[in-house]
C-alpha cells in the first residue's frame, strides 16, 4: 500500500498539505501554548510556553497513536525546481527513526507547488512517504522539531525558503491522520467520528471557542 492509494480510499477529498481540519468534516483543531506568548518582556523566548506545547502536542498524539500501529510518516518539502538555494539538510527520518534500515523504504512523488505564490509555477512539492509503527518513531523529538518551525531551538528541521516541510502522521490502524503545524496549533481529521469524540470532550479548553460549533457539528453528523 501507499499514502495515495490509502487517501484516495479512506479520505478521498484530502489533500496532504496544511490544514487537513479544513477539508475533512470530521476534526478537530487544538490551539496549543495556551495564551502564553512565546516571548517574554525582555524579548528572549519563553520557554514556559514550548514546554506547554511539547506536552499539549505529546498528550493528542498519544490519545491517537498506539506503539504496534500502523502509519504513514509523511513528509512535504518545498522547494525551488532550477533555482540554487540555501538549504539546511532535511532532518526529519534518519534523526527521529530509531532503525536506520527503515529509510529504504521512503517513497518519494513529486507535485505542483499548493500553495498560493506569486513564483508558485517556479517551485514544486516533494512528498515523502515511510510506511512503519508508531514504535519506530521517536516522535516526542519529532514533534518538538516541528513546534520550533519559527524560532532558534532545537531540535529543527531542514528544509527550503520556499517554506519549512510540513509533517504528517497518518494512523492507518485507526484512519486517522494528526498535522502539527507550528507552535500554535495542530489538526486531527477522521474516518469515523467516534475515533476523536472522546478527544474533543477531554481536551475541549485546548479548542478555540471560534471552532467548537464546526467541530462539535462534524461529530454529531456522523454520529
Amino acid at each position: 500500500m501507499n499514502i495515495t492509494k490509502y487517501l484516495k480510499e479512506k479520505f478521498p477529498s484530502v489533500q496532504l498539505v496544511s490544514s487537513i481540519y479544513y477539508q475533512w468534516d470530521i476534526g478537530i483543531h487544538f490551539s496549543l501554548g495556551g495564551e502564553i506568548y512565546q516571548f517574554k518582556e525582555n524579548d528572549e523566548l519563553n520557554l514556559e510556553r514550548f514546554r506547554l506545547v511539547y506536552k499539549q502536542a505529546s498528550t493528542i498524539f498519544n490519545e491517537l497513536f498506539e506503539q504496534n500501529d500502523d502509519l504513514f510518516l509523511v513528509t512535504n518539502v518545498y522547494k525551488y525546481k532550477t533555482k540554487k538555494q540555501r538549504t539546511r539538510k532535511l532532518k526529519v527520518y534518519q534523526p527521529f527513526l530509531k532503525y536506520k534500515s527503515t529509510l529504504n523504504r521512503i517513497q518519494v512523488r513529486t507535485y505542483p507547488y499548493p500553495f498560493e505564490l506569486d513564483e508558485a509555477e517556479e517551485c514544486r512539492m516533494q512528498q515523502f512517504s515511510l510506511l512503519c509503527k508508531r514504535k519506530d518513531i521517536r516522535v516526542n523529538e519529532l514533534l518538538k522539531a516541528v513546534s520550533n518551525e519559527d524560532f532558534p531551538l532545537k531540535p529543527k528541521l531542514g528544509g527550503y525558503s520556499t517554506g519549512y516541510p510540513d509533517v504528517f502522521f497518518v494512523n492507518i490502524t485507526k484512519d486517522i491522520i494528526f498535522f502539527i503545524y507550528d507552535d500554535r496549533g495542530c489538526e486531527v481529521i477522521a474516518h469515523e467520528a467516534e475515533r476523536i469524540r472522546p478527544l474533543y470532550e477531554k481536551y475541549y479548553d485546548w479548542i478555540d471557542e471560534m471552532d467548537r460549533k464546526r467541530i462539535k457539528a462534524g461529530l454529531e453528523r456522523q454520529g
